[in-house]
Order: structure tokens, then sequence, then C-alpha cells
């Protein structure tokens, strides 16, 4: 059966691959809803039930003295343990156009096609179709989830320690979860490829193996060859997801996204929240082949990526935006590190593991006898986080993980003070 409304084909590369046979029946037959704005979107619009008068924003109607005041009595706030809404909302609103604003009223576009081109421009893809946009990357993982998994009957494989949303997700959707650890051993976190491979031959039918490169919670990434290898395996008849939240913390050359100009088998997700700084938006989205991108695009909600965030997305892609990102990138990496200079400098870590390709770092913490101990860490982790006003994550339960804290790359000042408090409760616990 062809998949209704595809416009351009993609890769047919390998040859053992066949994406069709992968689709949930129901999904591959489905008539997609017919939303008013894939029609027309310029005129008198009278088709979408939306309200004629505008939208109903009180800040609009502020006076540019208003603005200010107002700004200021939500910054007092704000420092005063207020929210800072006002402040938000004021702020969201100047980066919109006053056409922007004067169209909120009214359903955005189904498609975004300009934003998805330049995405593709950016991430070195053909064009708009072969980007699909999610509500963060997590919207974009379900959705693989609803078009490619039978709920009660498939499975799909995942290597921990690994970002815990493939599973949750997975469970939401009734589907089987086959976990095939990393090679953790002196904090590789590498693909165990043998063991995969014996998987992929004791379960034909996996729909899809979830990567996660640079790796959360381990901070590494995975060689381009080393997918690749994947990619070419018989064996795995599935689609391969490459997750890359933290890819612009990496060096150079090593996004799995030319992969998807080569590769039938393959899909890469990615998101605005991370190296862009704009996790409040929501904005995820899926380097695909046109195949994939409009089976998605057929089963999305009609308007799953709101104006605004659309807006400031293509803000944050536009030429000064990109060169914002890059010196926060810059930034944050020299930052990364000098936190791992100072931490392995604490009586009381044993190392920092992984590649450190992301915006964060893995902390071993370790007792006196230098063995990584989880009631240590755990308790550091519980007093700063409490009494000390420093917030860390604790890892040690994850596979190669144990004792180990998972520190996100901050400001400077934000470092040394996290380094300061840490380094004091170790020392406490070493007494």
């Amino acid at each position: 059966m062809p998949i209704l409304g595809l416009k351009a084909s993609g890769p047919s590369h390998p040859a053992h691959f066949n994406l069709e046979p992968l689709i949930r029946p129901n999904i591959l037959a489905l008539q997609p809803y017919r939303c008013a704005r894939d029609d027309y979107s310029a005129g008198i619009l009278l088709d979408a039930n939306e309200n004629a008068i505008g939208p109903a924003l009180p800040i609009l109607n502020r006076s540019t003295d208003a603005d200010a005041n107002a700004n200021a009595n939500a910054n007092a706030n704000a420092d005063a343990g207020g929210s800072s809404g006002a402040v938000v909302a004021s702020q969201t609103i100047s980066l919109l156009s006053d056409a922007e604003i004067a169209s909120l009223n009214r359903y955005p576009s189904p498609t975004h096609d300009e934003l998805k081109r330049e995405i593709a421009h950016f991430r070195g893809v053909k064009d708009e179709d072969w980007v699909f946009l999610g509500v963060g990357s997590d919207e974009v993982i379900d959705m693989l989830y609803r078009v490619l998994c039978v709920p009660g009957k498939d499975v799909v494989m995942t290597t921990p320690p690994t970002y815990g949303m493939y599973k949750v997700t997975a469970n939401v959707n009734d589907v089987g979860v086959l976990e095939v650890p990393l090679v953790t051993e002196g904090g590789a976190f590498q693909l165990d490829e043998e063991a995969m491979d014996a998987a992929f031959i004791a379960h034909p039918d996996l729909k899809m193996l979830f990567i996660c490169s640079p790796g959360n919670p381990t901070g590494t990434l995975i060689p381009i060859p080393a997918i690749r290898r994947v990619l070419e395996n018989e064996n795995f008849k599935g689609v391969v997801v490459v997750d890359e939240a933290y890819i612009d913390f990496a060096p150079e050359g090593t996004s799995a996204a030319s992969l998807v100009n080569e590769y039938a088998n393959v899909c890469v997700t990615q998101t605005l929240s991370k190296s862009f700084g704009l996790a409040a938006i929501r904005l995820g989205y899926l380097l695909a082949p046109p195949p994939l991108v409009q089976i998605l695009t057929n089963t999305k909600a009609p308007y799953n990526v709101s104006l605004p965030t659309a807006s400031l997305a293509a803000s944050a892609l536009s030429t000064q935006g990109l060169i914002s990102m890059s010196a926060s990138v810059s930034t944050l990496n020299s930052n990364r590190k000098e936190l791992v200079s100072s931490l392995l400098a604490l009586p009381g870590i044993g190392a920092v593991l992984g590649g450190n390709h992301a915006n964060f770092v893995v902390a071993q913490v370790v007792d006196s006898e230098g063995k990584p101990s989880n009631e240590i860490a755990a308790r550091v982790y519980k007093t700063m986080a409490e009494s000390k006003g420093v917030v860390v994550r604790y890892r040690g339960n994850e596979k190669g993980c144990t004792g180990c804290l998972r520190i996100t790359v901050g400001t400077a000042e934000e470092c040394d003070e996290a380094v300061k408090q840490l380094g004091e409760l170790l020392a406490q616990a070493s007494k």
C-alpha cells in the first residue's frame, strides 16, 4: 500500500530494509485529518471556528510606560521569590512580529514548512520533506512508537544506561523493551555490538533500536562507524533512532544526521532545548527519509506546534541566532573542561566517567577505600539540594554508574559553587 501524501522518495540503502511492513497497518491505511489551514490560510477566514476579534492578551493594550512599570514590578516580585510570568510574556511577545501577534487568534500552519527548511539547511538534509516537528523530542519519540509498534505485540531495543523516556513511552504504548546494556567497563559506555547482533537474531521482529549519542546519563558519543555497522546489519530489519539532544556540545563531524541522506533505516532526533537554550518552547524534530516523515505527518495532531514556538525557533535558527548558540556552546564547553578539572581535584571523587561530550559531566563518588559509593553519593545529593541550594542528579542506580552524580555545566560561578559545596560535603563524609 502506498504512503498517502508522499511527495519524495528517500534512500534505498540498505537492501535488506523495507519501511512499509514495519508500519502498523491501520496507520498505513490512515486517512489523515484534514484541517482548515491545509486548504487555505489567507482571506476572510470563516472556516475554523476561530475568534475573529483577536487575541485576548492584556499586555498588548498597555502603553510603553505601563509595560516598563509592569516589567519592573514583575522583576521585583521575581527577586522576592514571586512569579516572573509577566516578564516572560512581555519578552516573548517582543520577539513576535506585529503580524504574528495579530494572528494569534488563528490556528497556526500545520506544517511550518519554512521552519523545517531552515532546520534542513542547518542540519544538512535536502529539504522540508526530511524534517518532522514535535512538541519536544518526547513527542517525536512517542509518535515513532505510535506509527511503528503494535501495542501488546511489538518490541524495541534500548542500550542502558540511557534516556529513561524510551522505556516510559514503551510502557505507555504497551510495547515490549529488550535491553542490551552498553559496555560500561572503564566508563566506556559503547555499544555491545556482539550482544546486539545475538539479540537481533533471537528477535527478528524488533521494530526500533534507540541509540542516545551523546548518551544521557553517560555524556558519551557513539562513533559513526559503529552506527553504520548496525545499519548495515542484515539481522536487524527495524529502524535505528539516534537521539542527538546534546550533539552540539560534541566535536564537529560527529552527528549521525548525514546518515539520513544515505540510509533508509535511520532517523535522528534533535531539540532546541539544550544548545539553543529554548527548553521552555518545547520544540524537537526528527531528521528522516521522506516516507517516514510523511507517515508521522499523516498521524500527528493537526496543529501540534504553536505559532509562538515556531517563530522563536526560526529566530534561533537565523544567522544571529546561530552565532549566539555557537558562542553559548563554546562557553559551556570551556566551563565543562574547568568543571572536570576541579572535580578531579576533590578528595572523594574517584573519576569523571564517559566522554564528556554533552553539557553535563558524570562524577563518581568514592568511599575512604576508593570504592564507588551509592550511599555517600545519595546523601551528598540530598544535602546539596535541600541545605546548600545546589541541585544535581543522583544516577547511582544506573548500570555502570555506581556512586555517580550527574552535574549539568552551568555558568562559571555556578560550577564553582557546585564544586565548593560538593567538596565540603565529601570532606565531612570522609571523617
